[in-house]
């Protein structure tokens, strides 16, 4: 068969392949380079019994096609030695990927605290990690800095070498925060808490998105990731400031509303207890808190009274 009418495709699929995008390969974060260098390690274990088991392949199709003048041994079965080589090999390789892949599974929990911020560069004692609290809309992206009292749509940033401990849930569905280049993705599920801690070891714009599919607006949920300087960062957090329109739960359920291609926006401030709120599915004052019915039903378990429940609810003694 004759190759050449297709040659005219192959400047067409280099052009194609080099807009391919190798950020997970080349990421910037030390959670996502300790995934890829997983990723890797695991492919060459793998690649030391496939390669092999390829070229023998190769190689006793051509050795023994019917034109070869091979020895012909019908009478042969068994050989010790080769089944040694041939089951002891696999076996190997299966104990050193999971050796691997359960100390990497420990070390690499989303939950788990970071102990470094890369490679030989453990974390100072004064730094304290970055607390964002990430809420997935419809069909949008909430950030909350409750130490900095801000919230952002479909931006956020994040100091350098400073550890992030994202606090994530969702409003309506499930959903699935993803930054390529700074951590491996995680899910968002309305009435629950997930948690991921990663870090940025380089300054830039990288880009996150929700690699879970969630309905017509799916694929605009986009944000713009900075990865930005001690001093820039505060720059960003005071222009966010500036803005002077403040989230409530009022606001946040305008916004909550669905809606596609939504604008870059900041909030100057943030109502106490927001977060807590739309994580217990209770921003609308006329429903109940899943924290709040959790409590009650665990009271009826232990046998108290309504009056003994609401003494024990959680703010009762004030």
């Amino acid at each position: 068969m004759s190759l050449k009418p297709f040659r005219g495709l192959l400047p067409i699929a280099l052009v194609v392949l080099a807009g391919c995008s190798t950020v997970l390969m080349s990421p910037s974060g030390d959670v996502a380079l300790q995934q890829r260098n997983l990723i890797i390690n695991a492919l060459v274990l793998m690649l030391i019994i496939i390669v092999p088991v390829i070229a023998l392949t190769l190689f006793f199709a051509w050795r023994y096609r019917a034109s070869a003048k091979a020895t012909y041994a019908p009478e042969w079965d068994h050989s010790v030695m080769l089944e040694l080589l041939i089951w002891s090999a696999p076996l190997l390789i299966i104990i050193a990927l999971g050796a691997l892949t359960w100390v990497s599974t420990h070390k690499l929990d989303p939950y788990r605290s970071l102990d470094r911020l890369s490679a030989g560069r453990p974390i100072p004692a004064e730094v304290k990690p970055l607390v964002v609290d990430v809420v997935t809309l419809d069909w949008k992206w909430l950030f909350i800095y409750p130490e900095q009292g801000i919230a952002t749509v479909n931006e956020m940033a994040a100091p350098v070498d400073r550890p992030i401990e994202f606090k994530i849930t969702s409003s309506t569905m499930m959903n699935s925060f993803f930054v390529p280049a700074l951590a491996g993705q995680i899910y968002a599920m309305p009435g629950m808490e997930t948690q991921l801690h990663a870090v940025m070891n380089k300054q830039g714009q990288f880009e996150g998105f929700s690699a879970n599919y969630s309905g017509a607006g799916f694929s605009y949920m986009r944000f713009a990731f900075h990865s930005l300087s001690a001093d820039a960062f505060d720059q960003w957090v005071a222009q966010a400031r500036q803005s002077g329109d403040k989230l409530d739960r009022e606001s946040y359920n305008a916004l909550a509303k669905p809606s596609t291609n939504d604008p870059v926006r900041h909030y100057a401030s943030v109502a106490p207890g927001l977060y807590e709120a739309i994580l217990n599915l209770c921003t609308d004052p006329q429903r109940q808190c899943v924290s709040d019915m959790m409590h009650m039903g665990e009271m009826r378990q232990s046998g108290k009274s309504g009056d003994e429940h609401r003494m024990d609810a959680p703010g009762a003694a004030q």
